[in-house]
């Protein structure tokens, strides 16, 4: 077994765990780089339209700086202090595009309380009104559960991207679009969807 083996044999370990709920998280995740896993019980799948598979988190993410800052605080919004920014939240946008019908969402271009101009990246990384979006925190909260894996001190960033790429072209996690082979296309077309919301909402005011 190479090195290389071990290290994704001990990621892959590490992150299969189901790890802790979101309100618990942040008394065990470390501010340190590392990635991270997205897991949920076979009844949530089906709420998401997805069919589960055991070991099989719903999304494995990387963090280059901060586990906290980047998993917890962007994602989970667990900073009460720090408000919910699904437009700048890949994770976020993906879950809220397969709940968009169980929790009401629709979408509105980032930035859409302050901007008057909007760019098309604008559309693509949509976000939610400041209700929604807590909506989709409250669902997230009580539905998720997270696993993370510190990176060692002996691995670089690159290395660390790498261990990445290899999980998910392992376990294909539904949640993840980016470097997976089996990309579901209906992630894709409910993305498109609340994007294309976010595009009429810009029209009709």
């Amino acid at each position: 077994m190479t090195n290389r083996e071990e290290v994704i044999g001990n990621a892959s370990a590490a992150l299969a765990e189901l790890g802790w709920g979101i309100r618990e998280a942040p008394q065990h995740v470390a501010s340190v780089p590392g990635l991270y896993a997205i897991h949920a019980a076979p009844v949530t799948w089906e709420e998401l339209g997805l069919a589960s598979s055991a070991g099989v988190p719903l999304y494995v993410g990387k963090s280059e700086g901060s586990l906290v800052t980047r998993e917890l605080e962007g994602h989970f919004a667990s900073n009460p202090k720090k408000p919910a920014r699904t437009g700048n939240s890949t994770v976020r946008r993906s879950f809220a595009s397969l709940l968009r019908t169980p929790l009401q969402l629709s979408g509105r271009p980032r930035g859409h309380e302050k901007k008057v101009a909007f760019s098309k990246a604008d559309f693509t990384n949509y976000e939610l009104d400041v209700d929604a979006e807590q909506r989709l925190t409250t669902w997230m909260h009580r539905e998720l559960q997270l696993s993370v894996w510190p990176m060692p001190a002996d691995l670089t960033l690159h290395e660390l991207g790498r261990v990445e790429v290899a999980l998910i072209q392992r376990w294909t996690p539904p949640i993840n679009i980016r470097d997976n082979p089996r990309k579901d296309p209906r992630l894709t077309a409910a993305r498109q969807q609340m994007a294309d919301e976010a595009r009429a909402w810009r029209r009709s005011i």
